[in-house]
């Protein structure tokens, strides 16, 4: 079972064990890389996140600092690797139960949910400006696929897994956007509503 200091480890903190576990670099190069990576489509780290997850990771020795320059370089200089705890610390936290089994919570859902409260006009103007959306990242993310296949030399990754789970959403998405707008035209509200119990919660 997952040690209560692995359940401290955050997404950022996970991500940057993992990329010092591949080679050491110093922060400057960690931002860089996990923005070449698009990491914002997958964990949300944010450039000052990187360098928090470095203090904080180096103070419970997941990480140390590789060569001998020592303070002499600033915080996003120093040349840093992942140590066997940190490994070890990055493996338990993979275990956990949780990362296969939370729901995301799309903003688009929520959106929808309430959308009976907009002004006429607006679901189908939004419905159209999400279809928008989801086609040009659908773009982007195909682009990305080639660009991987031709940098890992086979499909049997696990970015283009992850990317091609992507494509796979949005299409979905795409269609499902294209049925609701083809039946919005008859759109009502509910026939048999629950009732409101008097001073339910």
């Amino acid at each position: 079972m997952p040690s209560n200091k692995n359940r401290e480890l955050t997404v950022p903190d996970l991500v940057l064990l993992s990329l010092l576990a591949e080679q050491p670099m110093h922060g400057y190069q960690a931002n860089l890389e996990l923005e070449r990576r698009q990491v914002q489509d997958w964990a949300g780290v944010s450039r000052p996140q990187v360098y928090y997850s470095l203090d904080k990771l180096a103070r419970m020795g997941l990480i140390r600092l590789v060569g001998g320059h020592g303070s002499t370089l600033g915080p996003e200089r120093r040349v840093l690797a992942t140590t066997a705890k940190g490994r070890a610390a990055l493996a338990e936290a993979l275990e956990r139960e949780d990362w296969a089994t939370q729901r995301n919570r799309p903003p688009f859902l929520t959106w929808m949910a309430l959308s009976w409260q907009a002004q006429p006009g607006v679901f189908r103007r939004q419905l159209q400006r999400r279809a928008q959306f989801l086609q040009d990242h659908l773009a982007r993310e195909e682009a990305t696929l080639h660009e991987v296949e031709r940098e890992v030399g086979h499909p049997y990754h696990e970015v283009v897994w992850m990317i091609t789970l992507m494509i796979e959403q949005f299409r979905t998405e795409l269609h499902w956007l294209d049925k609701v707008s083809r039946e919005l035209d008859r759109r009502a509200p509910a026939q048999n509503p629950a009732p409101v119990q008097n001073g339910a919660p």
